[in-house]
Formats: C-alpha cells, sequence, structure tokens
C-alpha cells in the first residue's frame, strides 16, 4: 500500500493532479482544497488512497492525513463511494465536514451534487459516533458566510497556512466585525498566527 508520494508536481487541474517520483508519473485524484493548496506549488507531497477495481486502479491524493482519513470513513458507509467522497469533500471542508456530521446537519449534506437524504442521512447515522471532536479541531463557519471570508481564507492557504488554522483566525475576525477588507482580514489573521 502507498501511502504517500512526494515528488515534482508536473500537472494540476481541480481534479487531477499528476507528481512525477523517481522518474514515474502518478496522476491522482483530488478534491477542490487539494487543488487551492497545490496551486502555484512545484513540489507536491500527498497522501494517497488506493481503489482497486477489476477494471481500474485509482488513487486519491490530499494534503493532510485528516481530509483521507475522511475519505476513508466516507467510503466506508453504504452507497458511498470514491467519487460521491471527493466530491463531498470539494463541496465542503475537512474541518467543515466533521461538524456537519457531529451535528447532523443533513441538509448542509443534501446540497452536495450526487447526495440524496437517504445517503445524508446514512452518512450522519454510521459516522457521527465515529468523529471526536479534539479541542479546537471543529471550526464552525460564521453564521454570515461572504466572499471576502472565502477570498482571505484562499489566500492564507496559498501562503502556506492549513485551512483548519486560517479559518479559526478568520472566524474570530469576521465574529467581531463581519465588515472588514480581504486585506485587513489576511494582514490581521497573519498576526494571529
Amino acid at each position: 500500500m502507498i501511502e504517500y508520494i512526494k515528488g515534482e508536481l508536473t500537472g494540476l487541474t481541480p481534479t487531477e493532479a499528476i507528481v512525477e517520483a523517481a522518474g514515474v508519473g502518478y496522476c491522482m485524484n483530488i478534491t477542490l482544497p487539494a487543488y487551492t493548496a497545490l496551486e502555484g506549488q512545484h513540489q507536491a507531497k500527498l497522501f494517497v488512497h488506493e481503489v482497486i477495481r477489476e477494471d481500474a486502479h485509482s488513487l486519491f491524493g490530499f494534503v493532510e492525513q485528516r481530509e483521507r482519513s475522511l475519505f476513508r470513513e466516507l467510503i466506508s458507509v453504504s452507497g458511498v463511494g470514491a467519487n460521491t467522497a471527493r466530491m463531498i469533500l470539494s463541496s465542503v471542508p475537512a474541518s467543515e465536514l466533521e461538524q456537519v456530521i457531529v451535528s447532523g446537519d443533513e441538509r448542509r449534506l443534501k446540497a452536495v451534487k450526487g447526495v440524496g437524504g437517504k445517503t445524508a442521512q446514512r452518512i450522519i447515522v454510521d459516522l457521527k459516533d465515529k468523529i471526536k471532536p479534539i479541542g479546537d479541531t471543529l471550526i464552525v463557519k460564521p453564521a454570515v458566510q461572504s466572499e471576502t471570508f472565502d477570498e482571505a481564507l484562499a489566500a492564507l492557504v496559498m501562503l502556506g497556512f492549513t485551512r483548519a488554522q486560517s479559518q479559526k483566525a478568520l472566524n474570530k475576525l469576521f465574529a467581531a466585525e463581519p465588515d472588514l477588507r480581504v486585506e485587513t482580514a489576511i494582514k490581521r489573521a497573519l498576526s494571529m498566527m
């Protein structure tokens, strides 16, 4: 089993990353948060999950082990395949997905393309007890989500900070001052990390 692949990032699209390691180019299916984290990078280290079937051998790559763990939990649920799990993680970031499952927010899961009511219920029932919040691991987005928040979050992730760490700082800032400008939010968040 492959734990991770580290090497030169030779190709990147919102759904795939190609990493060359030891002269071999590995094509891995990725999530949108992974794409955002890899954009502009020349080197990559992706944690791998292999899906081996009769007709295909697919690799799924994740920037963080936490995201890969959630992916594995999702595909353990009856009716959730690898592509559905990837779609869920592309639509709902790992930290938020943990909160969605723990709080039983079926509506948020149903908003993901390809996830119906029964599948959403099954995910919550099967995984609610498996996901244990550890301290500040669960990040709750502010009630009013804005484009400014999203832009600031994307910028911090591109600067190399983890998505969870960036969200935590921005949550505090936007809770106190919802009308922050992007530049101001980034500067203040940087001083908090």
